[in-house]
């Protein structure tokens, strides 16, 4: 069985929410009809409703009409957020006012709704650069206790199968960490 294959036969198996905040760029509405259709996650777009229908009917995405999308602006359980991210962020001098605003940002609300156990996982970056995705999870999430250090990367698949290892190539995501030190490398490793 080829990586791919793999990949999503576990996918299928684990059945995991994702949310995208991102859902009204086009490449990631490509992206969820096609998740959605191969049944590989269940997927919540962060956006507006009918700019995302609108979108989806014009890029011919039938499957988008089987996601969950939450309007930021109009979500029922703002408030909800916004008191998780006060608590999380209160002793950082985050008031009930800031967490209210930081509530409806895409970006900040993925990672509440992954803190509050509404979904498993997020993925961002088609839009957002990379500091502005990982700063709500390192607020919200966090990284485990003693670890300081965090890495990406991505996995590439060739058609053509002389590049890499059968066609697969793996590159290491600088952007989390671009300058680590021997140690913090070390570290990454483990």
């Amino acid at each position: 069985m080829e990586l791919m294959q793999k990949i999503w036969s576990s996918a299928r198996e684990r059945n995991r929410c994702i949310v995208l905040p991102e859902g009204t760029e086009e490449r990631t509405l490509q992206a969820t009809n096609k998740i959605t259709e191969e049944k590989l996650a269940r997927i919540i777009l962060i956006g507006n409703k009918a700019e995302i229908e609108q979108k989806s009917v014009s890029l011919n995405l039938n499957h988008i009409k089987d996601v969950e999308i939450i309007d930021p602006k109009n979500n029922p359980k703002k408030q909800v957020y916004a008191d998780l991210l006060y608590e999380l962020r209160k002793e950082r001098g985050m008031t009930k006012e800031q967490a209210e605003e930081l509530a409806e940002n895409p970006l900040y609300l993925a990672n509440l709704m992954i803190k509050n156990k509404d979904a498993h996982g997020a993925v961002a970056g088609a839009e957002n650069a990379t500091g502005d995705v990982l700063r709500p999870a390192f607020q919200i999430i966090r990284t485990r206790p003693g670890v300081s250090v965090v890495s990406g990367a991505f996995i590439m698949v060739f058609k053509d199968k002389q590049w890499g290892e059968d066609g697969v190539m793996v590159f290491a995501d600088c952007a989390a960490h671009p300058n680590p030190n021997a140690e913090e490398l070390a570290g990454i490793a483990v």
